[in-house]
């Protein structure tokens, strides 16, 4: 108000406000002035007048800003036309504190009306109200607004320096993600020769990063090197830019110039009134150039990376070497412990500052590239030179290290991070919890998941439901979950899925389903799937395949044809189901013995031009061995062909399963060996078919052609192995030879290279003929690390406990010399 004063020294300040029906003088008239101000300014305690700032408060901003934040607008458009169309009672120096507030609400409509007003009574703007007005209207996403503000004050030359209204608009470009609008301004600014500075670029990298466009990140600096002087922040930009798109070696470069860089005297940074960390150097616009100049320095193309052209003199990457973590070379200038001393100077914070940032940026790069040598290189580097590495830190660097390292090495950070008294990132306990139970480590990853204090993400819990997916232990997943809820951590569409898998069965594996169990399911799938609705989480198709297999397993055949037929409805205005969903249902049809709806299924799959693979063939050909109808079987290898799929091990396995329906033992070893002469890799499952049925019809020549057949193939036996091979002896009264070849298959369970069946005869010798009952129980505890190793030494110790001697050279068996020697052995196809 002063200001307006002191401009029309002739007028009052009533007569700015009231005109002529202004009150009298007078004490009482006086006090009602008083009272005026404050309805104006929206106040109604007159303490509230003072300063803003070093400058009078502006009345009229006041009541206008106090009127927008009070939801009254049309109280405040009011307020500023009538100033406005007082003609002398209003000037932009008034409006300033408005605009301000419409900067940083943003109010882009308000402060249109402002610069209507302004305009509408020909009140010449200043560069800040210009500023304000742009960055209002940038703040506010009216972009294309602000083009033609700016375009319109750079044509009629409003003001001199325009260069910052176009920086300004060409960040909220990059910040909504407007490339057209981008590249518009762009034209505009080569158009009126305005040129680039420090801000420009800026504003370039960040449309680059956001683009994953690296080249355009590296002409950047090229340009920039051949106008500027780089300084500490803008190789800060620089890296940033290389470390998001993961161009690890020339974030490094550039680093260590960073490095070097800050070592010099007379390098300092200030600060903003905000707290913002600047270079107080001349930042002065650049001409455009159309052609970029090759003697920019260019990371890609030099490998000896001289700081000469940064204007650096005292260190030399030598390329041949590396990316070496240490900071100085043996024939470098720069005196380390000078250096630090430098650095602990408090004038010089704001350096360390950036120095810290820019290498925590470049560890959490090597995280994602991944390069967990260099990662550790850089933190022994941020010692050296006195910069304590913070909870970021050594978050990028678990990042780097989980990858190659093991679950002790990597647990050791965390000691480290404990014994410097820095409580560790959600996000490191998250990485350090998957890697945990990515190894199975359950409980380890259940302690670290317990620690995690607010993490908004499900992804590690996703991790620990997979690995008790995988461990077959629901209840801890159970526990977990409800955790997960007290914290209010939101699951995501994974988490249900794994809850479907866990959860959508209830009988162990090779249990059959009853009622009880049927009712339990769908009460299961019913609540899982409130729960998704709770959380606005819809299926996905492979949520959809965990539920179905669930069914499927619990052989609730209905059930699943009524969820496919939902799910059907659901995908359907989207895109259509997967097959793999198709071959779910398909092979719990032909598990459950119904032959008829999966040929009817299969059908409405041709139908619907739902394109079958080759699973789908399998399963159909499975399918044709519940009917024993071999023809149907060669008719549907010939669709599959004609799709372009070729026969696998397992086509060869059910067609040899149905030739077997049959007793066609000579046919099914003739399909055998066309299977490994097509190049098919067999596998143990393809031989147990027909050990199988050579066990039950006694055919013990079968059985010792396709044992032999296993080893020259080196095929490892499974325990079903044994137990066929086992059981045809002893059904023939072949006892001797039953325990005989029993060790053999079992030796061979355990390795087929001699020397690693030597290496656990070390080991595990003494548990075979151990004479106590914990000898079992230690047996058990391997059985459920391995399978096959578990069941091996339980048949040597059940064969020791019979009165047979162990032999650990299996090929020397008398056994496995006659069959290796057999006319049959020595003929087949499979040798």
């Amino acid at each position: 108000m002063y200001r307006m004063i002191l401009k029309w020294p002739r007028r009052s300040v009533a007569d700015v406000f009231f005109g002529s029906s202004r009150p009298k003088r007078g004490k009482k008239n006086g006090l009602f002035l008083a009272e005026s101000f404050q309805t104006i300014a929206g106040l109604k305690d007159p303490v509230t007048f003072g300063y803003r700032g070093d400058t009078t408060t502006n009345f009229l901003g006041l009541g206008v800003v106090n009127a927008l934040q009070s939801g009254c607008r049309s109280q405040a458009s009011d307020m500023l036309s009538e100033a406005g169309s007082a003609g002398h009672a209003l000037n932009a120096e008034d409006v300033v504190y408005i605009l301000e507030y419409c900067a940083s609400s943003p109010d882009p409509l308000f402060v249109m009306e402002a610069w209507r007003v302004l305009e509408g009574n020909k009140i010449a703007l200043s560069w800040k109200c210009y500023i304000l007005i742009a960055r209002a209207l940038c703040n506010g996403g009216y972009l294309e607004e602000a083009l033609h503000l700016v375009n319109f004050i750079g044509e009629n030359n409003r003001i001199s320096f325009i260069l910052p209204l176009y920086n300004n608009l060409l960040s909220s470009c990059v910040k909504m993600k407007d490339v057209m609008l981008f590249h518009q301004c762009l034209d505009m600014m080569e158009h009126q020769n305005l040129g680039k500075n420090e801000v420009t670029y800026s504003a370039l990298l960040k449309l680059a990063v956001w683009q994953k466009n690296l080249s355009a990140v590296h002409e950047i600096w090229r340009e920039h090197c051949k106008h500027y002087n780089v300084n500490i922040i803008s190789l800060r930009k620089f890296i940033w830019s290389f470390t998001r798109l993961r161009d690890l070696e020339s974030a490094y470069r550039t680093l260590q110039c960073m490095i070097v860089l800050a070592f010099k005297e007379g390098i300092f940074l200030r600060r903003t009134r905000e707290g913002k960390i600047f270079c107080p150097q001349l930042d002065i616009p650049i001409p455009s150039c159309s052609v970029m100049s090759s003697a920019g320095f260019d990371l890609q193309k030099d490998q000896n990376v001289s700081l000469a052209a940064f204007g650096v003199e005292g260190m030399i990457m030598n390329s041949s070497k590396g990316m070496q973590c240490s900071p100085f070379c043996p024939d470098d200038n720069v005196d380390t412990s000078t250096g630090i001393k430098m650095l602990e100077d408090h004038k010089r914070g704001p350096i360390k500052k950036i120095l810290r940032w820019s290498f925590n940026d470049v560890i959490h790069a090597c995280g994602q590239c991944p390069n967990d040598k260099l990662a550790e290189q850089l933190i022994v580097q941020m010692e050296n030179l006195g910069l304590e590495p913070s909870p970021h830190t050594y978050d990028g660097l678990v990042k780097a290290v989980v990858s190659h390292r093991g679950i002790d090495d990597t647990m050791e950070l965390l000691k480290v991070m404990q014994s410097k008294n820095l409580k560790p990132y959600d996000s490191t306990l998250s990485t350090l919890s998957i890697c945990c139970s990515k190894a199975l480590h359950l409980d380890l990853a259940e302690a670290l998941l317990n620690q995690i204090s607010a993490s908004p993400y499900a992804r590690p819990y996703n991790a620990f439901f997979e690995a008790c997916d995988m461990m077959d232990q629901p209840e801890r997943a159970v526990k977990m979950f409800a955790k997960m809820k007290e914290r209010k951590i939101k699951p995501d569409i994974t988490t249900y899925e794994l809850l479907f898998s866990l959860f959508g069965n209830v009988n162990a594996p090779y249990e059959e389903g009853n009622l009880l169990s049927h009712a339990d399911v769908i009460k299961r799938i019913d609540t899982i799937e409130m729960d998704m609705l709770r959380n606005e989480i819809h299926h996905s198709q492979r949520s959809i395949n965990n539920l179905l297999k669930a069914l499927g397993l619990e052989g609730m055949v209905q059930e699943l044809l009524k969820y496919l037929r939902r799910a059907e409805s659901q995908f359907s205005v989207s895109n259509f189901l997967e097959t793999d969903i198709y071959n779910t249902v398909l092979h719990s049809l032909v598990q459950a013995k119904e032959n008829h709806k999966t040929a009817d299924m299969f059908r409405n799959m041709k139908l619907h031009r739902i394109r079958p693979d080759a699973a789908t063939y399998n399963i159909m050909i499975d399918c044709c061995s519940n009917i024993r109808c071999f023809k149907s079987a060669c008719a549907l290898v010939s669709m599959m062909l004609r799709d372009g799929f070729s026969p696998q091990t397992l086509t060869y396995t059910a067609l040899i399963k149905i030739l077997l329906e049959y007793d066609a033992f000579d046919d099914a070893l003739d399909l055998l060996d066309q299977a490994i002469l097509e190049g098919c890799e067999p596998d143990v499952l393809l031989f147990n078919t027909i050990l199988r049925k050579a066990s039950v019809r006694g055919r013990i020549d079968v059985l010792e052609t396709v044992i032999q057949g296993m080893h020259w193939e080196k095929i490892k036996p499974d325990p079903s192995t044994c137990s066929y091979v086992f059981s045809a002896y002893v059904d023939c009264e072949y006892f001797g030879t039953a325990v005989e070849a029993l060790q053999v298959l079992s030796m061979r369970m355990i390795s087929l290279d001699q020397d690693t069946v030597e290496d656990f005869r070390k080991e595990f010798e003494d548990l075979i003929y151990a004479e106590e009952q914990e000898a079992e129980t230690r047996i058990v505890q391997i059985f459920r690390d391995s399978v096959n190793l578990g069941a091996a030494l339980l048949n040597l110790r059940w064969c020791s406990l019979v009165g047979s001697s162990i032999s650990w050279m299996p090929d020397q068996s008398l056994w496995a010399i006659r069959l290796a020697s057999a006319p049959a052995a020595q003929s087949t196809v499979v040798k």
